[in-house]
């Protein structure tokens, strides 16, 4: 689930993703026209993967990209179907 930070106007949100045997994963979304490459999350010893993105205010869909397989967000049960007939992850950042 991601957790925000307080913070004028963007706003620091950390978003993680548990994938302990996994070997490369990033977050994409409407915040950035669903780039795959532009934001890589960062493991840690527990196989936990963490990716930090300044966002502004507003309602975001986003899911991770795990090996080159899509996975919505096992923390965030707020979802929206999108056009492909799989749901995203929903964010609203204060």
């Amino acid at each position: 689930m991601a957790k925000t930070a307080k913070n004028t106007g963007a706003k620091l949100t950390a978003f993680k993703f548990r994938a302990p045997q996994a070997n490369r994963v990033s977050l994409a979304g409407s915040f950035n026209n669903w780039d795959t490459q532009t934001f890589t999350a960062k493991k840690d010893s527990r196989g936990n993967w963490v990716v930090k993105v300044r966002l502004q205010p507003g309602r975001y869909e986003y899911k991770f990209f795990v090996d080159g397989n899509w996975m919505e967000d096992p923390n965030n049960k707020t979802r929206s179907f999108n056009t492909f007939g799989s749901q995203n992850s929903v964010i609203e950042v204060k």
